[in-house]
């Protein structure tokens, strides 16, 4: 590479994200003037292992500014960058665990090192003159896809203050013909559950923290049983071209004892939360299910991996957070056979790449998520198509944060016609009418 492509500055500032909440922006400028730039996401419910946030404490905005962070990025990251290569992705994020030094990235900030870390793999992007998708794709040597969206139509757990205990009832259509007509049918199931929503309620409607509707349900089953009705009124069968994905995200009421389902009033030992999700998914068209079991139950992951990993994508998040190491343990325990990418989760580009990499090396799918606290970045949406990773989870079918990835990838699709839904194929057919 020319000297064209080496970092000339590394700037950042404080932003703000869709719950209102600060976080990091980061802006790296090569010396032929191209600029990358990026903004760090942010979770409600996080894997112990993830790599950590660093916000300044104290009264101000809840403790949750990011001065420090931001000033790590100005007087630690961006000094030791200033005359790399912006191409060279590893090289740079490697720099930057070393600098930070900690196992989690306490000390720069998983915010600071991750909005960098995109920053860079932008600007390198914009250096090459080659859109994003495709300068990941020519970089790691994958197949780009349009990826199969897996949309939020109810918003639970920490994503809607409890009042259910599964965070996300999702929707997928691997059916359909096209991402546009994915959308289509997507927001016909949408209105329709906020029909059923407005009729139950008398008309009092809301929605969580990643755009689903607030749930006003009597157990958890109802909200399946309504998502059900919902797509039948959006006149769609159930489990054909529509199938039902789940965000069980367990380690958030999981004790170490048992799991406690608040709204039902009930705890279940490992034995019983595999026999309720294995009774949902005799009776609805569920083709994945993501942290059935808590991350510090690896028995139970193993055991609900052997009873239903056949017939059911499952889907670690929490239990793998990104990690190559933890991926790779997976596969040689058999734990889960799918993995939830959030590059935020891991703190660089470079690192969630090598989870990706495990994962399917390994014979696990992946899916590239965001994270609840989401802004207009798009980044994840040209990570998921140039890895070619076949799906992509960005929370529901309303608001901008989460309608920005999703029109991003009707460009992507309209502009270069990649093949669609790599995984779309698989998940309705291998599972879905099995058992």
């Amino acid at each position: 590479m020319s000297d064209t492509t080496n970092v000339e500055s590394v700037a950042s500032r404080r932003v703000w994200d869709s719950r209102g909440h600060p976080t990091v922006e980061v802006e790296v400028t090569t010396s032929s003037g191209k600029i990358g730039r990026a903004i760090a996401p942010a979770g409600a419910s996080r894997g112990l292992r993830e790599a950590i946030d660093l916000r300044d404490g104290g009264d101000q905005l809840g403790g949750k500014n990011v001065y420090n962070a931001c000033e790590n990025v100005r007087n630690i990251i961006a000094p030791a960058l200033v005359g790399k290569d912006v191409c060279d992705q590893s090289g740079i994020d490697e720099l930057m665990i070393a600098l930070d030094g900690t196992p989690d990235k306490s000390k720069l900030g998983g915010n600071a090192m991750v909005a960098t870390s995109l920053a860079v793999l932008h600007a390198g992007s914009a250096a090459q003159g080659i859109p994003l998708w495709k300068y990941i794709s020519e970089k790691y040597q994958t197949s780009p896809s349009i990826p199969l969206p897996e949309i939020q139509i109810f918003g639970g757990g920490a994503h809607a203050g409890r009042r259910v205990d599964i965070q996300d009832f999702m929707i997928m259509v691997p059916g359909a013909n096209s991402f546009d007509e994915v959308m289509e049918i997507t927001s016909a199931v949408y209105w329709a559950a906020g029909q059923i929503i407005e009729e139950k309620t008398g008309g009092v409607v809301g929605v969580a923290d990643e755009g689903g509707w607030w749930p006003v349900f009597n157990s958890n089953e109802e909200a399946l049983e309504t998502l059900m009705l919902a797509i039948e009124r959006a006149g769609e069968t159930p489990g054909d071209r529509v199938v039902i994905s789940l965000d069980v995200a367990a380690s958030e009421f999981y004790d170490g004892n048992g799991y406690k389902l608040s709204l039902e009033d009930r705890v279940l030992d490992t034995g019983g939360m595999i026999d309720m999700l294995g009774s949902w998914l005799g009776k609805y068209p569920i083709v994945s299910i993501e942290d059935a079991l808590a991350e510090q139950d690896v028995a139970g992951t193993i055991e609900f991996t052997k009873q239903f990993g056949d017939r059911l994508q499952i889907v670690g998040d929490d239990y793998l957070v990104t990690n190559a190491d933890l991926v790779r343990a997976a596969i040689k325990d058999k734990a889960c056979n799918a993995v939830l990418i959030k590059v935020n989760q891991a703190g660089t580009v470079s690192e969630s790449v090598s989870a990706f990499k495990a994962a399917s090396a390994g014979g696990f799918r992946s899916v590239v998520s965001a994270r609840s606290g989401e802004t207009e970045d798009v980044s994840i949406t040209h990570l998921s198509a140039g890895l070619g990773a076949g799906q992509l989870k960005v929370g529901s079918f309303t608001r901008s944060e989460r309608m920005a990835k999703w029109n991003e990838c009707l460009r992507i699709q309209d502009a270069h016609g990649m093949g669609s839904f790599a995984a779309g194929s698989a998940l309705k057919n291998t599972w879905w009418g099995k058992g």
